[in-house]
């Protein structure tokens, strides 16, 4: 079996920018609050030991995958973290194939497998999707940072022609 693949994208849990953000805003408040409390009490260590908790586990998120995509012999694969399930699409199956915007909030939080209003997501970071529509009406919204390169693979998997 060959380890050349169509396509292959690793979504990461920690690389979305607005949660960096977050975490790191929290830390900042950690050692600013250690600062401000530096005479007061004993207590002001637990601000130092959070703080660098915080950072130490963004530094952790940054290398753990959350799920990759893998678009290989006519089959979209999309396998996740340790307990989730792998899921396999037959490429066959699908009659349309479109870019779209996963979502118009600024705020999304990760999913994997998420089954909602007729649709099934997957989505770690980013704002763009391919979305697939199966024959029973069934639509894959499946976040990408390299949604031009996976909408172009799958095509060309599919042997339909170039669209948009």
């Amino acid at each position: 079996m060959s380890n050349k693949y169509a396509f292959l994208e690793k979504q990461y849990i920690g690389r979305d920018y607005i949660r960096i953000c977050i975490r790191l805003l929290m830390a900042s408040f950690c050692f600013g609050a250690y600062v401000y409390e530096r005479d007061r009490d004993n207590t002001q260590d637990l601000f130092l030991v959070v703080g660098f908790g915080i950072i130490g586990i963004s530094i952790i998120l940054l290398f753990l995958i959350q799920y990759k995509t893998i678009i290989h012999n006519k089959s979209l694969v999309i396998d996740g973290l340790w307990t989730a399930k792998k899921v396999k699409i037959d490429l066959n199956s699908i009659v349309a194939v479109r870019k779209d915007t996963y979502s118009n909030y600024l705020f999304n939080n990760p999913v994997y497998n998420l089954h909602r209003k007729g649709s099934i997501r997957f989505y770690s970071s980013g704002k763009d999707a391919v979305v697939l529509t199966d024959r029973d009406g069934l639509e894959y919204y499946i976040g990408t940072q390299r949604h031009n390169e996976m909408y172009l693979v799958i095509q060309a998997e599919m042997n339909l022609p170039k669209g948009k």
